[in-house]
């Protein structure tokens, strides 16, 4: 009788080892998917990084041309009448160029 119940006691004892083998094997394709998952998220977070750090030198650089014209500008303002004169009609050909950029926007995206 002892000899039927390791008997029966083995044939459970294979069940449950491939049943632990397939859990593992599961257990383990869900590991590297998480790996991959894991690599990519850091390889995406690295390209950002990069991106963000190239805007900030391009925003750093159209600073520095915006804080030189505005030198120029008001070095122009506080310049002579002659200066004055070119200053308006510059600001008024500034604000039709505006306008038209727009117009050609709004027309294209419609």
């Amino acid at each position: 009788m002892a000899d039927n119940w390791n008997r029966g006691h083995g044939a459970v004892d294979d069940m449950l080892d491939g049943e632990n083998k397939l859990l593992a094997e599961n257990l383990a394709s869900k590991v590297s998917r998480l790996k991959s998952l894991a690599y990519d998220i850091d390889k995406e977070a690295e390209d950002q990084n990069s991106y963000l750090d190239g805007m900030d030198s391009n925003f750093l650089s159209a600073t520095g041309l915006l804080t030189g014209s505005v030198k120029r500008f008001s070095t122009m303002v506080r310049s002579g009448r002659d200066n004055r004169k070119i200053l308006c009609y510059v600001s008024v050909g500034l604000v039709l160029l505006f306008f038209v950029l727009y117009y050609l926007v709004r027309r294209i995206q419609n």
